[in-house]
């Protein structure tokens, strides 16, 4: 079977960008989510809305922080797809 060399570049770049953007946002939710477990384990708190309203708040306040950085990324990306057609 026969690929295409650009479209292979073109899926490898677009799920590199999709990974390095999700990374930061994803390992606030597993730092927060391990650290609210330990505390639950603790006090034996069984709660399920404990984990998840602070995992969520937690996700936002990192997407809202990275949001200029997540832009610029973006533009990148489109330019160089862009650019590539």
């Amino acid at each position: 079977m026969q690929y295409d060399e650009t479209m292979v570049y073109i899926v490898r770049d677009t799920l590199f960008t999709v990974l390095k953007i999700s990374a930061p946002i994803l390992l606030a939710g597993m730092i927060i989510g391990l650290l609210i477990s330990l505390f639950q384990s603790v006090t034996s708190i069984q709660d399920q809305t404990l984990t998840f309203v602070p995992k969520i708040g937690v996700m936002v306040l990192v997407a809202a922080a990275l949001l200029p950085w997540i832009t610029l990324r973006l533009y990148e990306f489109t330019v160089e797809m862009l650019t590539l057609f």
